[in-house]
């Protein structure tokens, strides 16, 4: 393991912490989940999981930050997705640890 660190850079190694934190929500999990779907607006989000825009919109945000969620701008409406498959393996990955 001592190997394994010494071939990580500090910068890497924080960059590992931030995103991990970005899980510790478990509004934005609901999130992530939700977005297994598929594709899906502002109000649909809100709608399944019954929240308020404005606290829907706040963790899209840090998502998209994080770059666990893409979006793309259709009219007046942002739809967002899964930004790539890893996001999905790293929650199921999750996922199976906790049910150990």
């Amino acid at each position: 393991m001592d190997h394994l660190i010494q071939n990580v850079s500090e910068d890497e190694l924080s960059d590992l912490a931030e995103l991990f934190k970005v899980f510790g929500d478990s509004t934005r999990i609901k999130i992530l989940y939700d977005l297994f779907q598929g594709e899906k607006n502002v109000t649909e989000i809100c709608d399944d999981l019954e929240m308020n825009q404005s606290a829907i919109s706040h963790q899209l945000k840090i998502l998209k930050t994080s770059k666990l969620i893409k979006s793309r701008r259709d009219g007046k409406a942002m739809y967002y997705s899964l930004a790539d498959d890893h996001v999905k393996v790293i929650i199921a990955m999750g996922k199976e640890h906790v049910e150990e």
